[in-house]
């Protein structure tokens, strides 16, 4: 089930997105449970005690407390938790990037806009799941998150992982499984072939060349010619703006 909380001062807006939600809902199997809030101080006495919201929805240019300043006040406590924001101007969009808001929706919202920003929130939850592979003379469970690219090494591959999020360390791990088994292990958490000997996460694509790829860890990957224009329009399609 995902929790839901719709943090909103109009309630036309609250009704509509709520019905939307719920919609994008029944359509991919999944129970949504929402609370609606009708300012950022009720929210947060609410989250004081319970903090168990999966996303929220949040209206910036509320009286009182306006969502951007709750925003901040999430996320001194939670890294995790998915905030979007909804509001009629663009004013706030690189205060936006400060607290890692996962959307910056305009209204008026459309059912569109809602269910690809929920299945982006899909996404994201699957990117805190792990996978086990093979290592010389051991088995590694590791958070897919934390995983940059794999290349092709021998009959095994080479794998990019961050080893520490607070230092961004960023190891390589000799794996057995050969790229074509990671492929298809990876392929629902957005990893794409950018080479015949590469495989990336296209969320950790910092910038995209005609004949290179530039990660979030520095590390900088070939791309193919064949695979150029594929490669590009996932980079954008995961990383739009809605």
């Amino acid at each position: 089930m995902l929790h839901i909380a719709i943090i909103e001062d109009e309630q036309i807006h609250t009704d509509l997105l709520a019905e939307y939600l719920h919609t994008w809902g029944r359509k991919h199997g999944q129970e949504v449970f929402i609370r609606e809030f009708p300012n950022a101080e009720s929210f947060l006495f609410v989250w004081a005690e319970t903090k168990d919201f999966d996303v929220l929805f949040v209206d910036i240019q509320m009286e009182g407390m306006n969502g951007m300043e709750m925003a901040r006040s999430i996320r001194k406590k939670n890294e995790d938790i998915a905030i979007v924001f909804t509001t009629g101007i663009t004013d706030y969009m690189e205060d936006g990037y400060e607290v890692e808001a996962l959307h910056y929706l305009l209204k008026p919202i459309s059912m569109e806009k809602i269910g690809q920003c929920m299945d982006k929130v899909l996404r994201r939850s699957l990117k805190r799941e792990y996978v086990l592979v093979h290592g010389r003379e051991e088995v590694i469970r590791i958070l897919v998150d934390r995983i940059s690219y794999v290349e092709a090494r021998g009959h095994g591959s080479l794998m990019e992982v961050c080893e520490n999020a607070d230092t961004g360390k960023w190891i390589q791990i000799e794996i057995m499984e050969g790229i074509s088994e990671m492929e298809k292990l990876l392929a629902m958490y957005d990893f794409a072939r950018c080479h015949r000997s590469y495989l990336c996460s296209i969320g950790s694509i910092r910038r995209i060349g005609r004949m290179e790829i530039t990660l979030d860890s520095g590390s900088v990957i070939p791309v193919s010619r064949r695979l150029y224009a594929e490669i590009n329009r996932a980079f954008i399609q995961h990383f739009r703006a809605f």
